[in-house]
């Protein structure tokens, strides 16, 4: 219990820290792809994306009556400062079967080839494999009982998202991730992985992303 008090301590004082950039706008350059030092599981709550710029973007995930909840946005390559994007001028456009494989994981196409441009160029995997790692990334975490698509519209701080996604992923700490907001809503949940994804990982500069309002709204899935 104390080892819990004092890792939601920890969370607590990096909310109040200076949050680092944003970790899908642009990124820092091109980089070697396979030089990084860690993933970031993004998962995107899907209601918050739907209710506002997704709802003309993408009519697949935002369909009325697909309820979902969280959703994969990206696994991306991160180094321990930093991370790299768009990593080859000559990248292998994905083929039908990895496109398949992606259909397992993300909710749309268009998405799933932007992450591979953007991202997935710099793991060093080919297209199959690199969406084969999203899979086994997103199989890897527990949705909070609470959070799997919210039955109806709620109010969180963000610590008590990060307590729930603690609770319900063993290894998983404070320090691992950070919880996402935009306009006073929950945007997403960014989970950081070792490079060859058997466990959670500490990333500092991930977790100082930590949203900083003291309640955020949880709208429900539609």
């Amino acid at each position: 219990m104390k080892q819990g008090v004092r890792g939601f301590a920890a969370l607590a004082a990096l909310l109040l820290a200076a949050p680092a950039p944003a970790q899908d706008d642009g990124g820092f350059g091109r980089g070697r792809p396979g030089d990084f030092d860690f993933y970031v599981l993004a998962l995107s709550w899907s209601p918050t994306y739907c209710g506002g710029a997704g709802a003309s973007r993408d009519e697949r995930q935002c369909m009325p009556g697909r309820g979902l909840g969280f959703v994969v946005h990206g696994l991306w390559p991160q180094y321990t400062r930093g991370y790299p994007t768009n990593c080859s001028a000559f990248e292998r456009a994905p083929t039908r079967q990895a496109m398949e494989i992606a259909g397992e994981v993300f909710p749309s196409e268009g998405l799933a080839r932007y992450e591979w441009r953007k991202h997935g160029t710099c793991s060093g995997l080919d297209p199959a494999s690199y969406f084969r790692a999203a899979r086994e990334a997103r199989a890897a975490v527990t949705i909070p009982d609470a959070l799997k698509a919210a039955g109806g519209d709620q109010r969180l701080a963000p610590i008590e998202i990060a307590r729930q996604f603690v609770l319900a992923n063993k290894g998983l700490r404070p320090d691992m991730m950070a919880v996402a907001c935009a306009r006073g809503r929950l945007q997403e949940v960014r989970l950081c992985f070792t490079k060859d994804l058997r466990g959670f990982t500490s990333c500092p500069e991930v977790a100082r992303q930590n949203c900083r309002a003291p309640e955020i709204a949880v709208e429900a899935a539609r």
